[in-house]
């Protein structure tokens, strides 16, 4: 319940204090390309329900069609405008609304799609659990994930061998270990990485 309070109470003060930030993006991605300001995926949240995940769009419409992963931060379906949202992660602002709505939490595992979700073990589903989140430690660790996919010769099997066991074991780790005092160092280390 504490958690809920602090998600509704901080995202509700963010979605007002950033609504002029939010407009101006919307309108330098308008201008930048073709298509909606705003993005949504389907993401698989708490207990395996799916969700509709709330992004800045920052590739060209119809992209994600060529696959799901980003490749390195130059992946060729990302627009000038959109590289600048990722590079500080602005693109992620809109998930205050999945917070306000309950969808997600500001910290907890990141929400997967569907088809990598299906890959899990059935120990690793103990991460559907939670309620997913805007960052966890494991998006920390991995904050140039698309870089590093894109040193593989094979990105999509390296994401699933190998980053999405080490993200599923630091989001265990922090569903055993979790409270609200370890949610905020997780907020405030997320946004010294960003700043770094």
């Amino acid at each position: 319940m504490t958690k809920r309070l602090f998600d509704i109470g901080i995202s509700l003060i963010a979605l007002i204090m950033l609504l002029p930030l939010f407009i101006l993006i919307a309108i330098a991605i308008k201008i930048n390309s073709r298509g909606s300001a705003f993005y949504k995926q389907t993401r698989v949240g708490k207990d395996g329900n799916e969700f509709e995940l709330f992004k800045f769009r920052t590739m060209y419409i119809n992209s994600d069609r060529a696959g799901l992963l980003t490749i390195g931060s130059k992946d060729y379906r990302i627009t000038s405008v959109g590289y600048w949202l990722r590079k500080y992660k602005l693109d992620e602002l809109p998930q205050l609304l999945n917070v306000l709505k309950g969808d997600m939490s500001f910290v907890g595992p990141r929400p997967e799609v569907r088809k990598y979700v299906n890959l899990y073990t059935p120990a690793q589903l103990r991460v559907l659990s939670v309620k997913p989140g805007v960052t966890d430690w494991a998006s920390i660790k991995y904050f140039d994930e698309n870089d590093i996919l894109a040193g593989s010769d094979d990105p999509e099997d390296m994401y699933i061998k190998v980053i999405v066991p080490s993200k599923i074991s630091k989001n265990l780790e922090y569903i055993d270990n979790q409270d609200l005092f370890m949610d905020l160092k997780i907020i405030l280390s997320t946004i010294k990485r960003i700043f770094q």
